[in-house]
C-alpha cells in the first residue's frame, strides 16, 4: 500500500478550518463552564455535542470507527480516547478533553488538559511543560522545514524535564478528512520526515506522561492508559502551513477566559 498523499489547502479552506476551530474553541468553553467537582464525565459530552449542533457543526469523534461519544474524555492516567460516563469529578483530577467539528465540509480538532480543584505540584508542572511543548512545536511550522524538526523540539523539550513522551499515538494531517497525511510524531529527528509546504493543515499534539513513556490499551478497544498509571496531559491545535511560517486554527481564547472568569487554575 502506498503512501497517502497530503492534501494542500487553498486559503479559502483554511478559512473554513478556521471558523470551525472558533466553534471547537466555544465549545471547550461551554464544557469549561460547568466542568467541576461533582460533575459527570456525560455531561460535558451532552453539553459538547449540544452547542455543536447548536452552531451547525457536527461532532467530529461520534461514530468515528465506532466512537460512541463526541468528546474523548481522558482522566489522570488515561492519555486519550477516553469514554464520558457516570464517573463524578473530584478535586486532584486532570482531564484531558479533545473535541473536534466538522462544518461546511472540514475538520478542526483540538484538545486541553483542565485541572480540577487541587492539584499536585508535580502535576500543574507536567501540564505546564506539555503546553508549552506544543508551541515549541508550532514554532518550527514553515515551508522547507520537515515534520521531525516539530517532532524534534516537542521531544527534547519534554524529555529535559524527565517526562515520558508518548509513541503510539501521533497528530495528523486533517482536512476533508479528521486524520489525513502526514503522519506528525512528538518524538524524532531534526531534517526527517516530510517536508513542510504551504497550505499544509496539520493537527499538532503533544502527549505526555509524569512517569514512563509506555501505554495500554484497555479492554473497551478505545481508552490508552499509562502502563505505570502515572498521570498524562494532552493539549492540541490544528496548525496551517503559511507563505513564510504558520497560522493557528484553534483557539485556547474562549476556555481561559472561562478559567479565569471561574478562578480555576490553568498554566
Amino acid at each position: 500500500m502506498g503512501k497517502r498523499s497530503i492534501y494542500l489547502k487553498s486559503a479559502e479552506e483554511a478559512e473554513i478550518i478556521r471558523a470551525n476551530g472558533d466553534i471547537l474553541g466555544k465549545t471547550h468553553a461551554e464544557v469549561a463552564k460547568v466542568l467541576d467537582e461533582g460533575v459527570t464525565t456525560d455531561r460535558l459530552d451532552e453539553v459538547a455535542e449540544q452547542f455543536i449542533k447548536d452552531n451547525g457543526g457536527v461532532p467530529s469523534f461520534k461514530g468515528y470507527g465506532g466512537f460512541p461519544a463526541s468528546l474523548c474524555i481522558s482522566v489522570n492516567e488515561v492519555v486519550v480516547h477516553g469514554f464520558p460516563s457516570d464517573r463524578v469529578l473530584k478535586s486532584g483530577d486532570i482531564i484531558s478533553i479533545d473535541c473536534g467539528v466538522y462544518k461546511n465540509g472540514f475538520h478542526a480538532d483540538s484538545a486541553y488538559t483542565y485541572m480540577i480543584g487541587e492539584v499536585d505540584d508535580s502535576v500543574k508542572e507536567l501540564l505546564k511543560t506539555t503546553k508549552e511543548s506544543l508551541y515549541e512545536g508550532i514554532n518550527q511550522v514553515k515551508p522547507g522545514n520537515r515534520i521531525g524538526d516539530l517532532s524534534y523540539a516537542i521531544q527534547s523539550y519534554n524529555e529535559r524535564s524527565g517526562y515520558g513522551i508518548v509513541r503510539e499515538l501521533v497528530g495528523h494531517g486533517v482536512g476533508k478528512h479528521l486524520h489525513e497525511a502526514p503522519e506528525v510524531p512528538n518524538f524524532g529527528k531534526r531534517g526527517n520526515g516530510p517536508r513542510m509546504k504551504k497550505g499544509m493543515v496539520i493537527a499538532i499534539e503533544p502527549m505526555v506522561t509524569l512517569g514512563k513513556r509506555f501505554v495500554l490499551q484497555e479492554e473497551d478497544g478505545w481508552t490508552i492508559r499509562t502502563e505505570d498509571r502515572s498521570a498524562a496531559a494532552h493539549y492540541e491545535h490544528t496548525v496551517m502551513v503559511t507563505e513564510n511560517g504558520y497560522d493557528i486554527l484553534t483557539t485556547f481564547e474562549y476556555i481561559e477566559k472561562v478559567l479565569e472568569e471561574k478562578k480555576m487554575f490553568f498554566v
